[in-house]
């Protein structure tokens, strides 16, 4: 099942540059451990999917996780061995952007060892560096 958006206002969107740290999404907000970057990346909707296959096994029924971004991102190429002009090329993929510091993915109601397998696997789907993060707990 491929991740996109059901609509969008315009097809093709600017590259666009990443810069900077996340100040939103960086803390772990649903879960009881999270999965954070800490490079700047695209992250394609075809390896959103393959991380939250790989957490989906390892938690099994014991425990919750939660996708934390979504590829709103188009991404056009060109068709190869194709002259070039001609105007852009058409939508490929979707992805999301990610600044250092977003929590991708969250995982809950398992114990410690498990959420830290979990998002080992994950991660290793990930085209960047990522950590595992424990939640914070706030009182009050």
């Amino acid at each position: 099942m491929a991740l996109l958006p059901k609509r969008t206002k315009y097809r093709k969107q600017m590259r666009g540059v990443v810069k900077g740290n996340a100040t939103r999404g960086n803390f772990v907000a649903f879960g009881d451990a999270g999965l954070q970057t800490l490079e700047p990346a695209w992250i394609t909707g075809r390896q959103i999917e393959a991380a939250r296959i790989a957490i989906s096994r390892a938690v099994g029924k014991a425990g919750k996780y939660w996708i934390r971004i979504f590829p709103h991102k188009p991404v056009s190429a060109k068709p190869l061995e194709t002259r070039q002009g001609s105007g852009k090329g058409e939508p490929e993929f979707w992805c999301a952007v990610v600044k250092p510091g977003t929590v991708l993915f969250e995982v809950g109601g398992t114990t410690t060892d498990l959420a830290r397998q979990a998002l080992a696997k994950a991660a290793n789907k990930m085209p960047v560096r990522c950590r595992m993060v424990e939640r914070q707990h706030k009182i009050g």
